[in-house]
């Protein structure tokens, strides 16, 4: 009897352990930054405390490539595979419409219990099914078109009259008035959601996604100020001041995970979808302002181009007690960004959709075994109706972890980080694969481009829903969540 007492005892302890909650994420996603506006990676005069800060104790990409424009790079982050097999060839004219085939990042963490919501821009399909609430995302706070307020002959369209103060947003499919700056106003709702869901047994996925610094170039007057006061012009001020904003609004996001506690099990990721924009003014060799030399981290190129400074953006990844502390110099990419997320949450990856691979052994300190890659950039952005195929050889690169190959110009980008001097003709067999493996690319890409003949839509979806819900009761406006 003693030792069936002494069994029944220890059963509790011979039990399995219950498995651990998956981390919870959270991806801040910037919108024509680049990588040069941090104070962290040497920038002369612009202020960014809390990037300084989050960099400080984040593993950080040095070379982390995304797309040479904005929808492509989120349609990467999505799915896990380059833009063009997502039928991304442009932001706007039906070709930024992310393919529904595909099975994207909300709904693979969804398969092992995550909750999602996306606040600020989508920028992948303003027609109703390639919505985020339709897509996975269980909270959608978000603008229309590629920026607040834009609008094309085409379904790409904000909600009417739209400004970067006081925005209509839509919120799960309803459009709500706000109060305030739109940066300000998604990290708030962003936070607010966090709050309501950070102590349920499922993990979120919070992707904070801004317009800013997007154009037009508009920030609060108490960012600006700093700049005009010695002698910038607005243009660069909004530009400048609209940065500074953000590294405030993470500072506001910071000091709430700390509140909450919410380090120990969360990743906090910190991005930009592609080169700094050049409405900031100024270009190398020439002052933005006087005594404020331009300032690309010395990189050639900048938003649109296929060179490294249009593509190589900050990638801070702070997960406390977790990931250490460092410089992680391998070659990576957006279409890492989803197996990533899935072998850390524990989820499986589509099948024959993803591209990228787990960084996960770079974060733990370990090595990745399958070797060097090749990461493909292309501008696209052809004229609509025109034949793909006549573009397969305009602005494209190839990249590994030692050349890119720009058009028939090779660099050394491990010499020659700024390239500089072009090696294409003591390496013609470099030259000779890349150009090869480029080419298999695009033909694997090629058939899956499938916005190219889509017509021109007769309406704008945001403003079709914005008129109905007008006609219906009008837009109420959005209460800020206590925080």
């Amino acid at each position: 009897m003693k030792r069936l007492i002494l069994l029944f005892c220890l059963l509790p302890c011979l039990a399995p352990l219950a498995p651990a909650k998956a981390p919870n994420v959270i991806l801040v996603i910037t919108d024509d930054q680049g990588y040069g506006p941090v104070g962290r990676h040497g920038h002369p005069w612009i202020k960014t405390p809390n990037l300084d800060a989050l960099y400080d104790k984040s593993a950080r990409f040095t070379r982390f490539l995304v797309s040479p424009t904005c929808a492509p790079t989120r349609s990467a982050i999505m799915t896990g595979r380059h833009p063009l097999k997502n039928g991304v060839t442009h932001t706007i004219l039906e070709r930024e419409r992310m393919t529904l085939k595909a099975t994207i990042l909300p709904q693979v963490l969804k398969t092992v219990g995550y909750t999602s919501g996306i606040f600020g821009k989508w920028h992948l399909g303003d027609e109703d099914p390639y919505q985020p609430h339709k897509r996975g995302f269980d909270e959608a706070f978000i603008h229309g078109a590629g920026g607040i307020g834009q609008a094309y002959k085409c379904s790409c369209a904000d909600a009417p009259g739209n400004k970067y103060f006081d925005p209509v947003i839509r919120h799960n499919g309803s459009f709500v008035k706000t109060k305030g700056y739109c940066t300000n106003i998604f990290f708030n709702a962003a936070l607010g959601w966090i709050k309501s869901v950070k102590d349920k047994d499922a993990p979120f996925f919070a992707y904070i996604t801004t317009n800013a610094p997007h154009g037009p170039f508009i920030a609060p007057p108490s960012n600006t100020k700093r700049f005009t006061d010695i002698g910038f012009g607005k243009t660069q001020a909004g530009f400048y001041g609209m940065i500074e904003n953000i590294d405030e609004n993470m500072g506001h996001l910071l000091a709430r995970m700390e509140e909450w506690k919410l380090f120990e099990n969360t990743i906090l990721i910190f991005m930009s979808d592609n080169g700094m924009t050049g409405g900031g003014g100024g270009r190398p060799g020439k002052p933005v302002a006087k005594g404020h030399p331009f300032f690309n981290a010395g990189q050639k190129g900048l938003k649109g181009s296929v060179d490294e400074g249009g593509v190589r953006v900050p990638f801070f990844v702070r997960w406390d007690g977790k990931y250490a502390t460092r410089d992680i110099n391998e070659l990576s990419a957006h279409i890492d960004i989803l197996p990533t997320l899935a072998a850390v949450a524990g989820a499986k990856l589509p099948e024959n959709q993803v591209g990228g691979r787990s960084l996960l052994p770079l974060l733990l300190g370990q090595k990745i075994r399958t070797g060097d890659r090749y990461l493909f950039s292309q501008k696209a952005r052809w004229p609509t109706g025109s034949e793909p195929d006549r573009h397969q050889w305009s602005s494209f690169a190839v990249r590994n972890s030692r050349y890119r190959l720009v058009g028939k110009q090779l660099f050394d980008m491990v010499t020659d980080p700024g390239q500089k001097t072009d090696v294409a003709d003591r390496h013609p067999e470099v030259v000779k694969e890349m150009r090869a493996a480029y080419d298999r690319f695009w033909q694997e890409a090629r058939p899956l481009m499938v916005n190219e003949e889509a017509p021109m839509s007769k309406t704008r979806p945001f403003h079709v829903w914005y008129n109905q819900q007008m006609e219906q009761g009008g837009i109420p406006n959005w209460v800020p969540p206590e925080l």
